[in-house]
């Protein structure tokens, strides 16, 4: 048997107080919680953080890295959707985060994809049907029927929809919902269908208007899309009905901090610390029934130790009574990477991204939006160059094209507004939710550059001007490192300040790039297939 005892001052959640106290833990479960009588370390213990929405996969890293970069933060575990995968490689992509994820000692919670392919629109790698995901849950590691992005299918009933929700229904587990925009009476239509949460609110009146039916609402900040300000008035007016999320993160942010950052913030702005607290550590925990300790006896032992109740600093991170972080410094060994993919396309020349026309020609313009990930659609006057559209720099109107990674097909070509960039081009395959090669650029021959370099390495993040190219290679699925995560975080870096030396102004313009091709997401996107309006859910021109 192995014991042993850790003492401070302890934070009691619901209880809402702090008490000295001396834990004493056996073979990684709390066994004893006493009071003490003797003066302790000036140092507070409390339970982990927990990011309730994930896509670890987003992170560009493996979970086992995934794990080493966020328990310095505090964090002890997540609820991860490997929807990103998924849509790569089906139910192979779930196990192998699964698998993965086991190999660290890390509480990973993951979901079954309720909605791959995202839609019939696009090109994805493999489809999740009710059959798989009906199997998926009746596994004690499959936690929850993630994002139920098809809200018009739960409005109208679809069968598949409702087969994959009853599926969780009759399994016990909670269904993650997905409903940007959606209000009133269809709200509640979607949230009566059994929708347990949402993370895709960026109004406080869209949260307030799903609270009211029982929905919980899930307080995102991540590195493209940030609901915090908007919503953090919830965590003093609903506190057992918030949790906080990042969905999306990129490795670099990781590294700088995870849930720890808006429990600080949410500290600084005078929010009532057991309220945060709840948010940030118990609610998921309970929602979910997550095997995560709360600091009660017979829990597992997983809690952390900070400094004090004001700066917060992280000391120590504990998982099943095992010290995983210590001083801003993670304990837990890198472990292989075992790589699966799928892509098969061939590379293209600049001709392949040509839009021809003879004429002044007015456009359909996908407008891209700091820190969300709606779009807006515009339209610009484009003068034809030698009997083509190109991109106006002048106009800040540059070319966007999707090219499906599956297999060879015509490229989709658009122009959008607000990355800034003055010359050369920047792609990636992390592009939501099938995961095509997506590029913005600023001359055709760039455009093709990144895109062949992405295809030789079978995915990554580039940069390329002046004869110069910078790549991430993602090996792993064409979305995830097989470095190490602070290395990736670093290269990472590296490429996102190429992008901006380009001319981007955007604060992600990599993780911007990512939603462009997300069509569930309103208003105006590319998929591999062309144009996409998410209003009228239907394809469009690009001559408007």
């Amino acid at each position: 048997m192995k014991q042993m005892q850790v003492a401070g001052h302890l934070v009691d959640i619901p209880g809402r107080r702090t008490f000295p106290a001396i834990i004493t833990i056996e073979d990684g479960v709390i066994r004893d919680i006493t009071p003490a009588t003797t003066a302790v370390p000036e140092q507070y213990i409390l339970p982990g953080f927990i990011d309730a929405h994930v896509h670890v996969e987003s992170s560009m890293l493996v979970p086992s890295e995934f794990a080493r970069l966020a328990v310095p933060h505090g964090t002890v575990a997540t609820i991860s959707d490997p929807h990103e995968i998924a849509n790569v490689l089906g139910v192979k992509g779930v196990e192998y985060m699964l698998d993965n994820a086991k190999l660290v000692p890390f509480k990973f919670c993951f979901g079954a994809p309720s909605c791959v392919p995202a839609t019939i629109f696009e090109t994805a790698g493999a489809a999740v049907n009710a059959e798989d995901v009906d199997q998926l849950l009746q596994r004690p590691d499959i936690y929850y029927l993630s994002e139920m992005m098809n809200y018009p299918g739960v409005l109208y009933k679809d069968p598949e929809v409702m087969a994959k929700i009853a599926a969780a229904k009759k399994h016990g587990k909670p269904v993650d919902g997905h409903a940007p925009g959606l209000r009133g009476e269809e709200a509640a239509q979607y949230i009566a269908a059994g929708i347990s949460t949402d993370h895709e609110c960026f109004t406080l009146e869209e949260a307030l208007d799903k609270l009211q039916y029982g929905m919980h609402i899930l307080i995102r900040e991540g590195s493209a899309a940030r609901n915090y300000e908007a919503l953090s008035s919830l965590i003093q007016s609903h506190p057992q009905s918030v949790m906080f999320c990042s969905d999306d993160k990129h490795p670099d942010n990781l590294v700088d901090g995870h849930i720890n950052v808006l429990v600080k913030r949410s500290l600084a702005k005078g929010y009532d610390l057991f309220n945060i607290l709840q948010a940030a550590c118990i609610n998921p925990v309970k929602h979910y029934a997550m095997p995560v300790g709360l600091l009660q006896i017979n829990d597992p032992a997983d809690f952390i130790i900070v400094d004090n109740l004001e700066a917060f600093n992280i000391l120590e991170t504990f998982i099943d009574g095992v010290a995983v972080a210590k001083g801003g410094k993670t304990l837990i060994p890198a472990v292989p990477i075992a790589r699966v993919n799928q892509f098969s396309c061939l590379p293209k020349t600049a001709a392949d991204f040509c839009v021809f026309s003879q004429k002044t020609t007015t456009v359909q313009v996908i407008e891209a939006l700091e820190g969300q990930l709606i779009t807006n659609c515009i339209h610009a006057v484009l003068t034809p160059q030698n009997g083509e559209l190109v991109s106006d720099t002048a106009q800040d109107i540059l070319k966007i094209a999707v090219i499906n990674r599956y297999y060879d097909a015509p490229v989709a070509t658009g122009f959008i507004k607000n990355f800034g960039l003055k010359k050369g081009a920047i792609a990636s395959t992390v592009a939501h939710d099938s995961h095509n090669i997506i590029v913005v650029g600023v001359d055709d021959k760039s455009i093709a550059t990144a895109v062949n370099e992405l295809i030789r390495c079978e995915g990554g993040v580039c940069v390329t001007a002046d004869e110069t190219t910078q790549v991430l290679a993602l090996p792993v699925a064409g979305l995830m490192s097989a470095e190490d995560g602070y290395i990736t975080a670093q290269r990472y870096s590296e490429l996102d300040a190429a992008a901006k030396a380009l001319g981007s102004t955007l604060d992600a313009p990599f993780m911007t790039l990512s939603f462009m091709a997300l069509l569930v997401i309103p208003h105006l996107k590319l998929s591999d297939k062309g144009l996409f309006n998410g209003d009228t859910f239907s394809f469009t021109e690009v001559m408007a």
